[in-house]
């Protein structure tokens, strides 16, 4: 019985943040050749909440969108996106849900904020090399262009994400579990 209900949320978790990576896309500040998405806030929430399982959405999301699906950002879509400019930002969904989601399966909060900026790093990470393989810019150039502008959103919604997973992850434990050990009558 167990099992099904771990598989369901799963399932539901898959779904809905996948879903959300999409909507995230659609509120966007358009910027050349990159735009400023929500989306890097859903893929470390889904990392932050689902653990090493948000691998899921995050590839739920890029197979929608390769199969013509209007999910990417303004609502694009297609193989040619992911082979555009933006394609590696898209890509790096993938490896950045996995870091997140890793580092918040152990509670400590250094960890899991550590887990956040790896996360964010391995978006930039892909996302700069591929649009210095796909435009033909510099590196410094690419960084310019692709990682500057979005550095200061990015410090905000790195914070946003671990006070919310956190949360989350204390109310899915629930108050029998926070209390110490010790606790008992008597002691």
């Amino acid at each position: 019985m167990w099992q099904r209900r771990q598989k369901s949320l799963l399932l539901a978790q898959t779904g809905a943040f996948a879903a959300l990576m999409a909507i995230g896309g659609w509120i966007s500040i358009p910027f050349v050749p990159v735009p400023l998405t929500l989306q890097t806030l859903i893929v470390l929430l889904a990392g932050g909440v689902m653990g090493r399982y948000a691998v899921f959405p995050a590839l739920l999301y890029l197979g929608m969108g390769a199969c013509n699906l209007p999910v990417f950002h303004n609502g694009t879509a297609g193989i040619g996106v992911l082979l555009g400019p933006t394609g590696g930002y898209l890509l790096g969904f993938v490896p950045a849900a996995l870091i997140t989601g890793l580092a918040f399966e152990k509670p400590q909060a250094l960890r899991q904020a550590a887990g956040l900026a790896a996360g964010l790093v391995a978006v930039y990470a892909c996302g700069l090399s591929w649009l210095v393989f796909s435009t033909g810019l510099s590196f410094p150039a690419a960084f310019l262009v692709g990682a500057v502008p979005f550095i200061p959103g990015e410090v905000l919604k790195a914070p946003i994400a671990f006070t919310i997973s956190r949360r989350l992850q204390r109310l899915r434990r629930g108050p029998l579990e926070e209390a110490p050990a010790s606790s008992a009558p008597g002691d």
